[in-house]
């Protein structure tokens, strides 16, 4: 389909307003669409990256289910055959300086050989949260008929179900069941102050070693410091320089995200789906859904809290930070019902209701390294927002869960689809016209959030 008139031959809603925020939504995906996938945001963002073109397949599937089953195709073309999904795949017509780290820092296809990483295209060597199963059942059910008729679903289960193992299984540092995360970037949240402990043990690189190409198109004030982005080079170059080696790597940084596993659940339980609807047992999948509820619960929950913490592995003890990452398990279906009640109240409080916006702040409000600009220390993002949605939506939480649609259409419509909001002004900030920010907003318009009933 080349035309934006082509993407919109479904149904649309009826409402002029609703019908105004579809064709937003669909230009912004067309416009960044390279041919094969669709970049974040074509100047800070020129490549593609892997937990954005999950969240991007959600939307596209409202418009062309064939463009949002190319979508995740393309990403798990460039799967390494250890079972991981980089969280980049480089576009070579995309010139190498515009954006670092670039493909000569990983040099995926020489260091990354002995684990498996594909002679091309170039990728990084480290991961992004795995919404990638959730993300192709939904696909599925838009449009089962051409599911079936491409064979999608048979395509992409094994890939998946091979993603999942490597995360269970090489990433299982803890040695309790959860998968790990190496590096700062893995879990998306780049510089949540979750991670600050952990981070404050890794000697930075060089200062002159590397070009930040981040800043030639974001503020300073809105992004990492040059501190942290030296220690997230140094641990990227560590990585790479032990063959990104799970087991062999000494990790300088190594933490059980809550959020990261929630994920992992949510997308076994689409698995578990997947299998039954190709004619296969799926019950490892939702056997495997519930101990790994059961171990986040017992390692990740703080009662005292009201929420789920990370937990750093060099201690092996709970960080101290509140973050929406501990909010985003409530997208697990089967969580006990207290740890939910809590959940609810912790999201409904002061350190999370924020006053300019029904998203919710990617760091607690009154928290002492809250920065209401600065990247994942505050502002309010629209991923995030849609994954506690679905969360409210799956335990009954239907009020609450549409006070936050409203809140989140009004605020991609007003911003021109902006990156994310500060908490205390409502203003968008990052990107303008960003992909998961359109795609999230079609999909919180349009789709019928019972399709997915884990």
């Amino acid at each position: 389909m080349n035309s934006l008139e082509g993407l919109l031959d479904r149904p649309v809603p009826a409402a002029p307003v609703d019908l105004t925020l579809r064709r937003g939504a669909a230009r912004v995906l067309m416009d960044n669409w390279t041919g094969a996938s669709t970049v974040p945001s074509p100047a800070l963002y020129p490549h593609q990256w892997s937990w954005d073109s999950a969240f991007i397949a959600i939307g596209q599937r409202h418009l062309s289910a064939r463009r949002a089953q190319r979508e995740l195709e393309s990403l798990l073309a460039a799967q390494w055959s250890d079972g991981r999904i980089p969280h980049i795949v480089f576009n070579p017509a995309v010139a190498a300086d515009a954006y670092f780290p670039s493909p000569d820092f990983w040099q995926s296809s020489t260091a990354g050989r002995a684990a498996g990483a594909p002679p091309a295209p170039e990728t990084s060597g480290i991961v992004q949260p795995p919404v990638h199963a959730l993300a192709a059942w939904l696909v599925h059910v838009a449009d089962p008929a051409e599911s079936r008729r491409r064979g999608f679903l048979a395509r992409v289960q094994p890939r998946l179900a091979a993603w999942h193992e490597y995360l269970l299984t090489r990433r299982d540092l803890g040695g309790r069941g959860l998968a790990a995360l190496v590096h700062p970037w893995e879990p998306g949240m780049d510089n949540s102050p979750c991670w600050d402990r952990a981070l404050a043990r890794v000697e930075p690189a060089t200062a002159g070693t590397f070009r930040r190409a981040d800043l030639v198109h974001g503020h300073p004030a809105d992004r990492p410091t040059d501190l942290d982005y030296g220690r997230y080079v140094r641990l990227a170059a560590d990585y790479r320089e032990a063959g990104y080696d799970d087991r062999g790597a000494r990790h300088g940084f190594a933490v059980e995200d809550p959020s990261f596993n929630a994920l992992l659940i949510t997308s076994e339980l689409a698995l578990a789906a997947m299998s039954h609807e190709l004619g296969m047992p799926g019950e490892r999948y939702t056997e495997r859904a519930g101990r790994l509820t059961r171990t986040l619960v017992e390692r990740l929950w703080d009662a005292e809290a009201g929420l789920f913490r990370v937990r750093d592995l060099h201690d092996d003890t709970l960080v101290g930070e509140d973050s929406v990452s501990g909010l985003i398990p409530l997208l697990v279906p089967h969580l006990p019902e207290d740890v939910v009640r809590r959940l609810r109240a912790t999201l409904l409080g002061p350190r999370f209701h924020a006053p300019a916006t029904e998203l919710v702040p990617s760091y607690d409000l009154t928290g002492h390294a809250f920065d209401s600009h600065r990247y994942w220390r505050g502002p309010a993002w629209f991923n995030t927002a849609w994954l506690i949605h679905r969360g409210l939506r799956a335990h009954g939480l239907r009020q609450d869960a549409e006070r936050i649609r409203s809140g989140f259409l009004e605020q991609a419509t007003r911003s021109d689809f902006a990156e994310y909001i500060d908490p205390a002004t409502g203003e968008g900030r990052g990107a303008r016209r960003f992909s998961w920010t359109a795609a999230l907003a079609l999909d919180m318009l349009c789709a019928d959030h019972e399709e997915f009933r884990p």
